[in-house]
């Protein structure tokens, strides 16, 4: 009788401590789950995120933009979601068709009509058994056309390479941190932050607009720059009308913006006009027309003769097969086999002495074409020149000098108060201190290690409070107003707080 209670209670004791031991493990299980539902759940409405037409976006409030793209408009998209976007919207950019192999770009090169012609003589020359005409033909036409292929495509190589050297770039909110990103990197949803001279990296619904003037000649043909605001349009005309839409490929003149990216690469305005644009057949060069309306007038002349050849020797009863190799000879006679070489090789010359110029020639008309030309336009910033600047003097109202040395946005360099060569920092020359303060308040820029985010003059003059050690007397100052810089009045000035003043009388704040 002991024996079968105490085989009971063991039997009870086992039975509450297996259940005491599963309960938690299946609580955590579905923890688990539940997690996984959820982060599938997110998965699933990244998914839904689409592009958004700029005449639907124009529409909507902001904080329903907010909502359809699922982003915080403080902190920005988290990394995670910009990943599983990017796999549904792919990367911003325009993906040419040139997936053609390299065989076939070879045989293009045989399209010339006046290659074509000689081709056919050569195969004529076969025919009537002269061997030696047709090898010097083919012989000929292979150098032409090995020679333009070498060129082009060693061309169409380094020009793709210098396209991985300039990529364009943007300033993005991510996680709370402003980030300078490549263009390319973008999805819907980013946060882009826009100021004067950047070229507007996607179609972006604006938020935040502080005087925004947009040219968008590139896409309207508009020479006059248009104002932007973030307000709603009740609305839609046509593109030109969208003023709290700016788009792609267009570029700010004037002030700053803040706005929800909700277009990217072949899904925006621009890449419409992208589309358009492959459908098109690239124009030929002067040169191409005149070697193929030569090509077209020799091969009707040849045409002619063996036609009159032959109807001459009908009407004198000689035999139609002489007739026509009489006619075929003085035809292939006709044609200026050593036309197309002296052309390639003049055309190769010609890309030759450009390439020791640093000019990149991706098709070999294209020299002649530039021969034409007698006055070449060229964006100087960033495309000549680095596209940064540096304070190398400095000189206030009361008559100190100082010349400033370090090159760059590292900060590296000093100060010298001349003539003494006095190094100063912080506030130990106050002209000097107050004078680097208000370029240093005044300002919209922002350094990263060696990387600045905004205007190149407004970066010279961060770098060059950091040489004075006061690039961190900004974070003491709340910005009430700004009126941005611009090329016609020659200043920017701000309104702003000390950061204890805040509540504290207007006549307190002060101007920069």
């Amino acid at each position: 009788m002991v024996a079968k209670h105490f085989s009971k209670f063991f039997a009870r004791g086992s039975f509450l401590r297996w259940s005491q031991k599963y309960q938690p493990l299946g609580s955590r299980d579905l923890g688990g789950e539940l997690e996984e539902e959820s982060e599938l759940r997110e998965v699933e409405q990244e998914k839904e995120i689409t592009a958004l037409p700029p005449k639907e976006a124009c529409k909507c409030q902001i904080d329903d933009l907010a909502k359809i793209f699922q982003v915080d408009l403080e902190t920005g998209l988290s990394e995670l979601s910009v990943l599983q976007r990017r796999v549904k919207h792919g990367w911003n950019e325009f993906v040419v068709d040139n997936t053609e192999p390299v065989w076939k770009k070879y045989l293009d090169q045989f399209k010339n009509p006046l290659i074509l012609l000689l081709l056919a003589s050569a195969l004529v020359s076969i025919i009537t058994k002269e061997y030696e005409d047709a090898v010097s033909i083919t012989m000929a036409v292979i150098i032409v056309v090995t020679v333009a292929f070498i060129q082009e495509h060693r061309s169409e190589k380094s020009l793709q390479e210098l396209n991985k050297l300039v990529p364009p770039e943007c300033n993005c909110v991510r996680e709370r941190r402003l980030q300078h990103l490549l263009a390319r990197e973008l999805v819907p949803g980013d946060l882009v932050c826009l100021s004067m001279g950047d070229r507007v990296p996607a179609d972006i619904r604006l938020t935040e607009v502080t005087d925004l003037l947009v040219d968008e000649s590139s896409f309207t043909g508009e020479a006059e720059p248009c104002s932007k605001n973030d307000g709603i349009l009740t609305e839609a005309g046509d593109l030109t009308t969208l003023s709290n839409i700016a788009f792609m490929g267009t570029l700010v003149r004037y002030g700053k913006a803040k706005g929800i990216v909700i277009g990217t690469g072949e899904n925006s305005q621009f890449g419409e006009v992208f589309k358009m644009m492959q459908e098109e057949e690239t124009p030929k060069t002067p040169l191409q027309k005149n070697m193929d309306k030569l090509g077209k007038q020799l091969t009707l002349i040849s045409f002619v003769i063996i036609g009159l050849l032959m109807l001459i020797g009908w009407l004198q009863g000689k035999h139609l097969l002489s007739m026509f190799t009489i006619g075929v000879s003085l035809a292939v006679a006709a044609i200026p086999e050593g036309l197309p070489i002296v052309v390639t090789v003049t055309l190769v010359l010609g890309v030759l002495r450009m390439a020791k110029k640093r000019v990149i020639v991706k098709k070999l008309p294209i020299v002649e074409t530039l021969g034409c030309c007698t006055v070449i336009c060229s964006d100087k910033t960033g495309t000549l020149t680095a596209n940064e600047m540096t304070v190398t003097q400095l000189v206030t109202s009361d008559g100190f000098k100082a010349e400033v040395s370090g090159v760059g946005y590292n900060g590296e360099g000093n100060v010298y108060l001349l003539p003494s060569k006095e190094v100063i920092k912080g506030f130990s020359n106050i002209s000097m201190g107050k004078l680097v303060e208000a370029g240093c308040v005044a300002n919209n820029a922002i350094i990263q290690k060696t990387t600045m985010m905004g205007q190149p003059t407004e970066g010279a003059l961060v770098a060059l409070a950091m040489k004075m050690e006061l690039s961190s007397i900004k974070d003491n100052y709340v910005k009430k107003k700004e009126i941005p810089f611009s090329s016609e009045q020659k200043w920017m000035a701000v309104r702003c707080a000390l950061k204890n003043q805040e509540k504290k009388e207007e006549e307190e704040e002060e101007v920069y």
